[in-house]
């Protein structure tokens, strides 16, 4: 194409084509280790980028169009490639609907220019944009959930305190983002301007697209495969040469990117899941709550105050699952934080800690830092064994004979002992080197060390913290797996091989076991070995607003398993209404942590505040209670790559008013949840998506409500605001239950029937959902299969039930099912038919949630 460039792409799926853009000496990085393509895992040393595993790779169709441009579709997705002599190469982008038979526009790059490969290692991408077009994804970003406007820095730091409606960046490298054009028939651009179209070229001359209005189809996602320092903007740059743009902008690498047709959003985000890996599903146990503070590890008695906490959960029944230990258990005398040992002065008897949080069936996680400070007792053999980040890359290059400016990203030869020397970085207020996990050695190190300093002592999860990388010297070198590679290439790559190394270790410790693990940084893959979290969020009424859209977008970019430290971590403590409404928040979320660091305040508690610890107790409890639900929907992220928590618009697209920013979300197709997220408020509106006339039942009062209205609920400070979608059912704990791996010997299935309308005659409300031993591999993908089914039928309700049972050595303990309707449903229970193999009872009445 000119300038000695190559461009390729690759149609890998009928809605997926990979676009690169390669230099006449090739890649600079040769390897992915972000796209695995409905894979569980990846080999350490990653994938070719040029692989096709895992893909479908469909058939093709190549054509040239009226002015020599070259068009490849799949049948589904189509890019054309203008190529005209003197004119900037850009592609068009069309898919094809279905319902219509056309070809519509999808996304197009800008006209003026739309690469820039330098010299310089710089690569950019642009795209031209329509004012009203909406962004979303980019991971885990702070502000609006539409990132319009929105200017990103793809880099990870360690963001403490940070300010959730405007501090950039963060903590995670998510070079991705959801394209959604909004325009109206009349005005597609927004800007007075004609119709765009799709002419004889592709490229958007007459005769006229017909419009797409934002409840309308035409997502589309584009995924850069680059671990470079980058920038994502989204109309905050403007220039006058150039109209409307959104940019990709990269600071060295190559430029791979794929774009992924929706037609739908929800299809964007699960191709986008798939592409990048299976999400782990993790254990059942895992859904519990979490407690956690740097308090009682930071203390002098530290031992004495973790044992503490337990026996206070248990005094005041507060029901917990695990336990997050802050990395004080490790600090030297002088205070540092040495990973891998433990102060005998503060936890004189580790495995008598663990086995004492193990009796009372609660599980501890470790907190593990990539980083040994100098003085840490492992620190030299570490560095004479070159298990660190090797400092000055250009130097170690000269040293092997290759001279920087070649343009070679690897070197053949390792440095000698004499050239090579670890990179030095301020870390925790002292000077460390980060374990370099691109050699198999640093990672092998780990391995050994998470097995002998924390698996074999009782601990069960790793949480792998500060793990963001942030190393000044631009010009490290890493060891690449034999092929010396520079930090600023593959520098969010160490946190999620970090995180493999931990996932490989307590496998082999534990095998047959789904593991847990925690990590704070990471990138598009890392669902695929952990749990994640939003970091040092501070304790102040907008984070609540603030971490729940942050956590939608992260869903929306394929990382499902997220929460948030609840309460708030850095700051004062949280006043007692902000610490009830930030724990009604976070029992719907997937990660549920009360974490805290409040310096010169209390350690957040469930009981900080005496006057509402019963409202924070109810609000637990029902967490317990929605587990297994939500366990349900962990279950869908891995099969079917859809997030537990997203936006109203994620499952009424067509609906415009859904598309308005608001503080409601859906918790999985069932439950409309609207939060309490300011001071003082003791009613909330919540808008009812049009659903095709099933409408919404309000979970506490029982009575039932059209959609495409507009809802007053009284919102006291013991009450979470919440509907139920018409024709679903939500299968609860036992409401006495408390463990999240059992959860009791009933289920209390809530049944939201459709309403007494003849289009639903014979439709059923219908819940199906598994029972499991919660922890081995073995049962992911069996376990007891049960379904609650309630049909409307000439004026009166049936009830059924049925269960599949697997041959298994684990028993499924339910002894009752309990089928409860809504109070305001009139219509009488004409018949129950439980299936001859359900080996349950099966109960049906009218009583409030537990």
């Amino acid at each position: 194409i000119g300038g000695g460039l190559t461009l390729s792409l690759t149609c890998v799926e009928v809605d997926i084509i990979r676009v690169s853009l390669l230099r006449p000496s090739g890649r600079a990085l040769d390897r992915s280790w972000m796209v695995a393509p409905g894979m569980a895992s990846l080999p350490e040393e990653g994938r070719p980028k040029e692989s096709t595993e895992g893909f479908a790779m469909p058939d093709t169709t190549l054509e040239r169009t009226v002015d020599g441009s070259v068009r490849l579709s799949t049948g589904r997705l189509r890019v054309t490639v203008g190529t005209a002599v003197g004119e900037p190469l850009r592609l068009t982008w069309a898919w094809h609907d279905e319902a219509t038979g056309d070809w519509k526009l999808l996304l197009r790059d800008r006209p003026t220019g739309a690469y820039y490969v330098g010299a310089d290692g710089r690569v950019s991408h642009y795209v031209s944009r329509r004012r009203g077009d909406a962004y979303f994804g980019c991971g885990e970003r702070s502000g609006a959930l539409n990132r319009a406007g929105r200017r990103f820095d793809l880099r990870c730091v360690d963001a403490m305190g940070y300010d959730a409606e405007r501090s950039d960046p963060l903590y995670k490298f998510y070079p991705f983002y959801i394209g959604k054009p909004c325009a109206s028939s009349a005005d597609p651009s927004g800007t007075g301007e004609p119709p765009e179209a799709l002419g004889p070229d592709g490229h958007g001359e007459p005769p006229p697209l017909r419009a797409v209005s934002r409840g309308g189809g035409g997502a589309y996602g584009v995924f850069y495969d680059s671990m470079a320092r980058a920038a994502l903007d989204f109309g905050c740059e403007l220039n006058n040469y150039h109209g409307l743009f959104a940019s990709y902008q990269a600071e060295c690498g190559d430029l791979d990117y794929y774009v992924l047709l929706g037609p739908r959003v929800r299809s964007v985000t699960a191709r986008f899941s798939w592409l990048t890996g299976e999400t782990l599903l993790p254990p059942r146990w895992s859904l519990g709550y979490s407690g956690s503070t740097m308090a009682f590890t930071d203390a002098p008695d530290a031992q004495r105050q973790l044992e503490a906490f337990l026996a206070e959960c248990a005094a005041r029944q507060v029901p917990l699952s695990s336990f997050q230990l802050s990395s004080g258990y490790s600090s030297s005398a002088a205070g540092r934080r040495h990973v891998f040992t433990w102060n005998s002065g503060k936890v004189p008897d580790p495995d008598g800690l663990a086995a004492a949080y193990a009796a009372a069936g609660v599980r501890l996680a470790a907190n593990i830092k990539p980083c040994l400070l100098v003085d840490h007792p492992e620190y030299a053999a570490c560095a004479a064994a070159a298990l660190f980040v090797g400092a000055s890359g250009a130097a170690s290059a000269a040293a092997a004979g290759a001279p920087p400016s070649s343009g070679a990203v690897f070197w053949p030869s390792t440095p000698s002992a004499a050239a090579y020397s670890p990179e030095r970085s301020m870390f925790w207020d002292a000077d460390g080197s980060h374990l370099d996990f691109t050699n198999p050695a640093a990672a092998a190190w780990w391995q050994d060390r998470v097995a002998a300093a924390l698996l074999r002592r009782g601990i069960v999860g790793t949480w792998n913290d500060n793990n963001e990388y942030a190393i000044e010297d631009e010009h490290a070198l890493c060891h690449g797996f034999g092929r010396r590679v520079p930090l600023r290439l593959v520098r969010p790559l160490h946190a999620l091989l970090m995180c493999q190394a931990s996932w490989r270790a307590q496998r082999a410790h534990a095998p047959g076991e789904r593991p847990w693990l925690i990590s704070r940084s990471g990138m598009p893959g890392m669902q695929r070995y952990v749990q994640t979290w939003s970091g040092d969020n501070y304790t102040e009424w907008k984070t609540l607003r603030y971490n729940l859209w942050m956590g939608l977008g992260l869903g929306l970019s394929g990382c499902f398993n997220t929460g948030h430290d609840v309460g708030g971590f850095a700051g004062p403590p949280p006043p007692a209404e902000m610490l009830v409404r930030w724990v009604q928040s976070g029992v719907f979320h997937p990660r549920f942590t009360i974490h805290s660091w409040n310096a010169g305040g209390p350690p957040t508690s469930a009981w900080l505040h005496p006057g509402v610890a019963a409202l924070v107790l109810d609000a637990i409890r029902f967490r317990y209670a929605l587990i297994p639900y939500l366990y349900s929907l962990l279950r869908s992220a891995r099969d079917e790559c859809v997030p537990p928590l997203r936006p109203t618009w994620f499952d009424f697209e067509e609906d415009d008013r859904c598309w308005r920013p608001s503080d409601d979300f859906m918790c999985g197709p069932a439950l409309l949840v609207a939060n309490v997220l300011d001071a003082g408020e003791r009613r909330r509106d919540v808008y009812l998506p049009q659903n095709g006339g099933r409408g919404w039942w309000d979970w506490h009062g029982g009575a039932w409500h059209p959609g495409g209205e507009t809802l007053t609920l009284d919102a006291p400070l013991d009450r979470i605001p919440l509907l139920a979608a018409a024709g679903c059912c939500v299968p609860l704990a036992d409401p006495e239950a408390r463990s999240a791996l059992d959860g009791g010997i009933s289920r209390t299935v809530r049944v939201f029937p459709l309403p007494p309308d003849p289009a639903f005659d014979g439709v059923a409300a219908e819940a199906c959902w598994v029972e499991d031993d919660g922890v081995s591999d073995a049962a992911q993908g069996a376990g007891t299969q049960l379904s609650v089914s309630v049909t409307a039928r000439d004026g009166s309700l049936h009830v059924a039930a049925a269960a599949v049972w697997p041959e298994s050595a684990w028993s499924c303990p339910l002894q009752t099912i309990n089928v409860v309707l809504p109070p305001g449903e009139k219509r009488p229970v004409q018949s129950i038919a439980p299936a001859a193999d359900l080996r349950l009872e099966l109960v049906v009445g009218k009583r409030p949630h537990p």
